[in-house]
């Protein structure tokens, strides 16, 4: 067999491409987002009205005022806001110090130090990067209406705990709940 007849059996032997299918996503919808032809309603974002609410100095969410109200998603809107850009301010911080600081060690514990330092400092933003993306989890839940809500029970978190921990996606009782079906099973 020449080498003329080997790649005509070569191209012959080729699987012919196969179409992809298409990719659907799945959109979950309430009963009322759905027209009577079957189309999704879109829903919408909450966050077009908030974009005018100027907060008073030293404003604090009160329980006395309705839950989660165009001041509340403001005030968690504006926290969360300020606790990322601190985080992203560190992170580039970190970045032009671990950048100058690649001087040449002559001593090896010096370099061992060095270097440990520097690892830590790395894991500790990574750790930052992680909660960049919580935090930017819980600006959509903003806007989407669902902040402040526990993700369990459908009930709301707390003023209290969501000031402490605003990125909190369950409520005081059931992160309990949480947590104790964690350590039981990490004992087992």
């Amino acid at each position: 067999m020449g080498k003329a007849d080997q790649r005509k059996i070569v191209k012959k032997a080729a699987p012919k491409p196969v179409a992809k299918a298409p990719i659907v996503a799945r959109v979950e919808s309430r009963p009322n987002d759905v027209h009577k032809n079957g189309a999704v309603k879109p829903r919408p974002k909450s966050g077009a009205r908030q974009a005018n609410i100027v907060l008073p100095e030293g404003y604090q969410p009160s329980e006395n005022e309705p839950f989660m109200n165009e001041r509340h998603r403001a005030y968690f809107r504006n926290k969360l806001l300020a606790w990322k850009e601190e985080i992203v301010r560190q992170n580039r911080e970190t970045l032009h110090v671990l950048h100058e600081d690649s001087a040449q060690h002559a001593d090896l514990a010096d370099r061992a130090t060095s270097e440990t330092d520097r690892a830590l400092e790395l894991r500790a933003r990574d750790r930052q990067r992680k909660l960049v993306a919580k935090i930017d989890a819980a600006l959509a839940r903003i806007e989407e209406g669902t902040y402040g809500y526990c993700e369990d029970t459908g009930e709301p978190i707390g003023l209290k705990r969501l000031d402490a921990r605003p990125i909190a996606t369950l409520s005081l009782e059931a992160q309990e709940r949480h947590e104790r079906r964690e350590k039981v099973f990490r004992e087992d």
